[in-house]
């Protein structure tokens, strides 16, 4: 299998692929719609919320803190996630300016 070749592609398309591929699964756009809608952090109801497995929802969570979108504080044997307001702000600025790209009006196809 080749390798990804990240490296030849600019840092602002690296991060919007990344941005992307964190919305790629329904699990993960479920954990932060939950999030949003709780408006604080939320420690153990997130399996039961989700309807998926721990590990399944550790792994998810893992990816949506891995980039930043969500913290977390340990508290006692567990952890609770929120919104990382900072980092959300700023996706959504790439992510903008990227999606709100005109199609320029040309006669192709």
């Amino acid at each position: 299998m080749g390798l990804a070749k990240t490296e030849i592609f600019t840092d602002l398309q690296n991060e919007i692929a990344l941005f992307a591929k964190v919305f790629g699964h329904p699990a993960r756009v479920s954990i932060l719609q939950h999030l949003f809608k709780i408006n604080s952090c939320v420690c153990g109801d997130l399996v039961n919320e989700i309807g998926l497995a721990q590990p399944t929802i550790s792994q998810h969570l893992k990816e949506l803190k891995h980039l930043g979108l969500i913290k977390g504080n340990v508290e006692g044997t567990s952890v609770c996630y929120c919104i990382n307001t900072e980092n959300w702000s700023k996706m959504k600025e790439v992510m903008t300016q990227f999606l709100d790209q005109d199609i320029s009006k040309t006669d192709c196809c």
